[in-house]
Order: structure tokens, then sequence, then C-alpha cells
């Protein structure tokens, strides 16, 4: 009998860039164990630096599409995991799942980094892929 596989839910303000990027990644890295979403606190369509940024390491996340976290209450989740300091504070609680925090930078903000906007989109998937891969084991 194969185990269930445990369910993953990735929050961020705008489901735009950083959720839907941890969402393909994991998905990508460890499908086999882990049934993945994401969600937004306020979604606002999905970034074609997003896809861009995802395609450019071989992840196709196109398919996939910005969604209200309002969609998923009600849902049970192994983990919830809020990568923006917004949806920490706006994200409803989901019973009986762990409840993960981490901060990643906007990559559409890059006045506070001073780099272009492809590169910021880069930088959060970078951070996002060391974090899954540190997930994925340790879970």
């Amino acid at each position: 009998m194969t185990p269930a596989k445990k369910r993953v839910l990735f929050v961020c303000t705008g489901n735009r860039a950083r959720s839907q990027m941890a969402e393909g990644l994991l998905r990508h890295m460890a499908g086999d164990t882990f049934e993945v979403q994401s969600a937004g606190t306020r979604p606002s369509g999905m970034s074609a630096l997003t896809i861009e940024a995802m395609r450019e390491i071989g992840i196709d996340v196109s398919g996939q599409w910005s969604k209200p976290v309002d969609d998923v209450a009600g849902h049970r989740f192994d983990y919830v995991i809020t990568v923006c300091d917004s949806a920490r504070e706006e994200c409803p609680l989901f019973p009986g799942g762990e409840q993960l925090h981490w901060s990643v930078e906007d990559p559409s903000d890059t006045e506070a980094r001073g780099v272009p906007l492809v590169e910021a989109f880069r930088l959060a998937r970078e951070n996002l892929r060391q974090r899954i891969e540190l997930f994925a084991r340790e879970h």
C-alpha cells in the first residue's frame, strides 16, 4: 500500500510569483511525496516573469493559476507555508496542519534591490529552491 501524499499549501499575497514558484518547485522535486497547491490572500494573476523564471530551469508552471485562499478554506493540509510577511498576517488558520513561514522578498519590488526585474524573479526562485530542497529532505 502506497502511503498518502502529504498535502502542502503555499500562500502569498498575490499568488502571482513566490507561491506559484514554490508550488512548481516542490511538485517538480518531490511530486511523488507531496500534493501541492498555492493560493493568495489577494490574488492578482500569474506573472509572466514567474513563468519565464521557472521555464529557465525546466519547470513549466503555465498551467497553474492564481486563486484565492478562500478556495481552499476548509481543506486539510499537512503544511501551510506562507512565503511573504503580509500573507502570514492575513492567512486563515488551517486546523491540523503545521504552519511555517518563509520570508521571501517580493520579486516585483525591485526598488529595494536595485536589480533588473527578471533578475529579481530569478533570485526569489533560487531562494525558494534552496528552502524547498531542505523541506523535501526533512519531511
